[in-house]
């Protein structure tokens, strides 16, 4: 009997080795968050989402859209007037003094890594003229970033009626704005040193300060409507990830458990390289240009689901339009459309046999591995 438990359990082992068990899926994580979202920051792929698109109280996650907007409109050096009404927001602050001046720059390391409500105002008032006149640049911005489920009526995240997000139009916002390199110098900042300050600014995401390695940036809230919220960013150098939770009372474990799980279950695969590729419609060899690497996050069951197909107008080289959309390739997994990516038309359809020839070629090695 000692004998038969001794080879069962040798048996055992070596199959646990030779046959270890599959990864984490989506639905193995769990978030205490009632409103959470994963995507690839690439792609905008989503990786997980819990009631993702539900319109939520934000808090001061609101933040990031103040500060891009700031960025990008307002002199980084020019000097901001403390008014009366920005000293007096409740909540979070700097601690602004009547009539102070601070820069622009230094009210945003106020704003994203304090939360400071007065300076939120105080750039709002600046930027905007006003608290409303800045609520509508905000509102302006969220449409033209296809934030759909989205209103902001204040640059700070209080609790007001009629001020409400998603956790995904939040990681859309996230990922517009770390695309701006201030912005993102700054969310990533743990200290900061103002002029008009004797200490440094301490950053209030101790995901970026302590807690996550891998963490690059992000902006806490909490308001007693809405919770605590967390947006943050990490990357790992082969993959790049924005995380957002709404009313989670554990969210530096939500979100350390959903970098975790898009790490360790994708990989950046590159679908399409940059440059020509020759196409056959109505047997006749057609060359079209992709304008750039095409690089989408996948688990690896996908890889082996993944299909593509391409749809190519057929058009004379004399009537093709230089530049002008030529088609589309669609990327399927288990027939579900995942991706489309268009396809133009080159100066000249004309190509030499053997080029034909290499670009077909190109064509058979369908997907490469980014890193």
């Amino acid at each position: 009997m000692r004998l038969f438990i001794v080879r069962a359990t040798i048996l055992l082992f070596i199959l646990f080795f030779l046959f270890p068990a599959n990864g984490q899926s989506m639905e193995d994580i769990s978030v205490s968050a009632n409103n959470a979202v994963l995507i690839e920051e690439t792609s905008g792929r989503i990786l997980f989402e819990k009631q993702a698109h539900e319109r939520k109280p934000v808090a001061s996650i609101t933040k990031v859209m103040t500060a891009i907007i700031a960025i990008e409109q307002g002199d980084l050096k020019e000097k901001v007037k403390a008014s009366n009404n920005a000293i007096h927001t409740e909540g979070s602050s700097i601690y602004l003094q009547k009539n102070e001046k601070m820069s622009l720059e230094d009210l945003l390391y106020g704003l994203m890594l304090r939360s400071g409500n007065d300076a939120a105002v105080a750039i709002a008032e600046h930027i905007g003229g006003s608290e409303e006149g800045f609520a509508f640049l905000m509102n302006e911005k969220a449409k033209y970033l296809g934030m759909t489920n989205t209103n902001f009526k204040n640059p700070h995240g209080l609790d007001e009626d009629g001020h409400y997000s998603s956790a995904y139009d939040i990681a859309i916002l996230m990922r517009y704005a770390i695309g701006n390199e201030t912005f993102k110098k700054i969310s990533g900042t743990e200290d900061y040193l103002s002029d008009n300050r004797t200490y440094k600014w301490r950053n209030k995401n101790k995901l970026l300060t302590q807690y996550y390695e891998h963490c690059t940036g992000g902006k806490t809230g909490y308001t007693k409507k809405a919770g605590r919220t967390l947006v943050t960013t990490a990357s790992d150098k082969k993959l790049s990830l924005i995380a957002v939770t709404l009313n989670g009372p554990d969210d530096w474990n939500d979100h350390t458990a959903l970098f975790e799980y898009g790490f360790n279950e994708h990989k950046l695969v590159k679908l399409e390289s940059e440059g020509k590729r020759t196409f056959v419609s109505e047997e006749t060899f057609l060359t079209g240009l992709i304008k750039e690497d095409i690089l989408y996050p996948l688990r690896k069951d996908e890889l082996t689901e993944l299909r593509k197909k391409a749809f190519i107008k057929h058009l004379s080289s004399e009537s093709a339009p230089s530049d002008s959309k030529m088609g589309t390739i669609i990327y399927y997994i288990n027939d579900e459309n995942i991706l489309e990516v268009p396809v133009y038309y080159t100066a000249s359809n004309k190509e030499s046999f053997w080029e034909q020839i290499l670009h077909a070629f190109n064509n058979i090695i369908r997907f490469d591995s980014d890193g």
